[in-house]
């Protein structure tokens, strides 16, 4: 676990805490992860949802919302933090400008491909760019477009794995079919921007997402050439989880059976928990009456089985029966509350151990 620099960033600790929305990763996590030196994420999605007080207008409580996040998480810590904003988002662009203007260390950008997020740059901005892909070909496509249309290229790479949680950038067929594992494309990602590294002279670290939940796992998939990696459901259940104590039992209560992927509006397959309101979206019985949102640029509330962005807010204020819990493939081992600190140390001691037996030293 050795620190590594994104752009001129010095990560201390190689752990970023993926971004989760609606309101499950926020300033409380993210400054939280800050203070332990990896990179704290806060999620923007339907983060509107959580500031009603500013307007009566979705899109100008969710740039609100963004920017006072940002600032408590200022207030809390002198470490990194960073905003994943969804591609797919409708207010995508707000977003980015705001996490740009409030000078966020770092914007991660998945869900889609991010082609002209250096647009939003300006001279004197300090944000990084890193996008979230999916395969060797979606980070060529993006050096290539970034590089020829705006001189730049990514400040890191997060590749994520169909064992992620909440949505996936891969088609149902192709999320059990050992092609596309994270164990498979890692490699191949690192391959890629290795040309780029050498072609342009400049570090491009590849993070690895998606099932990753030990010390062990980080071990493995950093000797696959990840330099860092990126984990989600692991922080959910601590203390400094910005989600609902009801949110963070249905990891620690659900079983290997229990997760399963979903048909979600946004147009892409998603792994979550099953429960009550999933078996009554499968029966048709959800069906939005309206959309005050439009949240995401691919939803249409005429066509759609639900409302995501209202299932998931419900979700992580503790309401079950009206959401559901995104996950990852291995949130069912889960199974008490910790502090994000004695997460960390657990996480170190694992990649210590696994170091061991395989003969290193682990440099923590």
């Amino acid at each position: 676990m050795k620190s590594f620099k994104i752009g001129d960033l010095t990560v201390k600790l190689p752990i970023i805490q993926g971004g989760m929305g609606v309101g499950v990763s926020l300033s409380g996590l993210a400054s939280a992860v800050a203070n332990e030196g990896g990179v704290g994420v806060i999620s923007c999605a339907g983060i509107g949802l959580l500031y009603p007080r500013f307007s009566k207008d979705y899109l100008t409580n969710s740039i609100m919302g963004l920017r006072e996040e940002l600032r408590k998480a200022r207030a809390k810590t002198r470490g990194i933090v960073g905003v994943n904003v969804m591609v797919a988002l409708s207010n995508f662009s707000d977003m980015v400008r705001t996490a740009i203007s409030e000078k966020a260390d770092i914007i991660f950008s998945g869900a889609g491909l991010p082609l002209d997020l250096p647009s939003y740059l300006h001279k004197d901005s300090t944000t990084k760019l890193v996008p979230i892909v999916s395969s060797a070909r979606a980070a060529r496509v993006i050096c290539e477009k970034w590089k020829a249309n705006y001189d730049y290229l990514p400040d890191a790479l997060v590749v994520e794995g169909p064992k992620a949680g909440g949505h996936l950038g891969y088609k149902r067929e192709q999320i059990d079919n050992a092609d596309y594992s994270l164990e498979r494309i890692v490699p191949e990602v690192v391959s890629e921007v290795g040309r780029y590294e050498e072609l342009y002279g400049r570090r491009i670290p590849v993070i690895a997402a998606g099932g990753l939940y030990t010390g062990e796992d980080i071990y493995r998939i950093m000797q696959l050439g990840a330099t860092g990696v990126q984990l989600g459901s692991k922080f959910v259940t601590t203390e400094e989880c910005d989600a609902s104590p009801t949110f963070k039992q249905t990891y620690i209560d659900s079983s290997k059976d229990d997760i399963e992927i979903i048909a979600s509006p946004v147009g892409m397959p998603g792994r979550a928990i099953g429960g009550e309101f999933i078996r009554r979206v499968k029966e048709g019985l959800m069906r939005p009456k309206k959309c005050p949102f439009h949240c995401i640029k691919t939803c249409d509330y005429t066509k759609s089985p639900y409302c995501i962005i209202m299932a998931l807010y419900n979700a992580a204020k503790g309401n079950l029966s009206r959401g559901y819990a995104f996950c990852g493939a291995n949130a069912y081992m889960s199974k008490k509350i910790t502090s994000v600190r004695e997460t960390i140390e657990s996480l170190k001691s694992e990649f210590a151990a696994a170091c061991r037996r395989n003969g290193q030293t682990a440099v923590l």
